[in-house]
């Protein structure tokens, strides 16, 4: 049975991945899920999975060293994918030492955990060790509003906030010990994501969350930015896709090819909730196109990210499959459906599931 390591495996991106991969393999593989539980680490996102024998949760920073190197030890792990990082850039411009330490020394420690667990005496490793570091279109920089220009492989990074600049410096110590050590690893840089379970300071449940409460929609600028975006299952599959297939020591960037202006994308909300709210639900009295607020920019805010994912569909044969328009109704549905698990979210409840789930374990 194949073990898989899964850092952040609570957050957005993370347990997402995990339903996908007990989805797709059942019982076939065993998840090691180790997160944090910083703010957006929501174990009640896996509460369904608590019971699988092939499954096991444990707490530990990336940045503690004993504790994932024990982990190492204690299990033959054969994959991990690295997803654990912070990850808001507004965040990042309040707290930038956070991301740097997460981002940077958190994967450094991996790193140097898998290698020291992977590495043969005469500096090979075993067939079928791989580590997939899971980074982000942000490292590349800005492109012009010209609806033409893409990011690729081999474009140049060019980061503009401290968010950007802490994954960029985790991409290059991958680079570095795949060149270095030659060290089995692969990297993907991946365009927004959006999808259930993603906490709601990101753009999408911010704007699903404050419309349903009748609460202001703030847009940075004038609301022009054009972000490209993916359905989070897309990006899931095509994880695994570059895990099962892709070359080592390559970078693989996957993206949706649903390119928004940020202002389409709180019209596109508030015209979704509307047609889905039933008649006789209260709130649909609350959502309005008159909540919309626009916002001083950003500091730093990139205008355009486009990603071109040519090389992972010629190489591996992985492509968008979800139409942004059908994205965005599951995803607004399933908000709609567990307003629970939103309302716990946002009051702060989640962080008590841990003591209540896992205190007497």
């Amino acid at each position: 049975m194949r073990t898989y390591l899964v850092t952040g495996g609570a957050g957005f991106i993370g347990s997402n991945y995990i339903h996908y991969m007990f989805r797709k393999y059942g019982d076939e593989i065993r998840i090691i899920n180790v997160d944090a539980l910083t703010y957006a680490g929501n174990l009640a996102n896996l509460k369904d999975l608590e019971d699988r024998g092939n499954y096991t949760f444990i707490h530990a920073d990336i940045t503690d060293k004993p504790a994932i190197g024990k982990i190492f030890k204690e299990n033959d792990i054969d994959r991990v994918v690295h997803f654990a990082a912070e990850s808001h850039v507004d965040r990042s411009i309040t707290t930038p030492e956070v991301f740097v330490t997460t981002n940077v020394l958190g994967t450094a420690v991996m790193l140097n955990s898998a290698k020291a667990a992977w590495e043969r005496p005469d500096g090979t490793y075993p067939e079928g060790k791989k580590f997939l570091h899971v980074s982000t279109d942000e490292v590349y920089g800005s492109l012009p509003d010209d609806g033409k220009s893409y990011f690729y492989e081999t474009t140049p990074y060019s980061p503009h906030s401290p968010y950007s600049a802490s994954k960029a410096g985790s991409d290059f110590l991958v680079k570095s010990y795949m060149d270095t050590y030659h060290f089995p690893a692969n990297i993907t840089n991946t365009s927004n994501n959006y999808g259930p379970y993603q906490f709601p300071e990101k753009l999408i449940p911010l704007l699903i969350n404050n419309a349903l409460s009748g609460r202001e929609l703030p847009v940075y600028g004038d609301g022009m930015n054009i972000r490209d975006w993916l359905y989070v299952d897309d990006h899931a599959k095509g994880i695994d896709m570059v895990q099962e297939q892709g070359k080592l020591f390559e970078t693989y960037n996957i993206g949706g090819h649903n390119e928004k202006r940020n202002i389409e994308i709180v019209h596109l909300v508030i015209d979704t909730l509307l047609e889905l709210l039933p008649e006789d639900d209260p709130r649909r009295a609350n959502v309005s196109r008159d909540l919309i607020r626009f916002v001083g920019d950003r500091k730093g805010h990139d205008r355009r990210y486009a990603i071109a994912p040519d090389k992972i569909k010629a190489e591996i044969g992985w492509e968008p499959e979800t139409k942004f328009e059908d994205g965005i109704r599951k995803t607004i549905r399933w908000y709609l459906d567990n307003q629970e698990w939103l309302q716990n979210v946002t009051s702060g409840d989640y962080q008590s599931y841990y003591e209540k789930m896992y205190s007497n374990r």
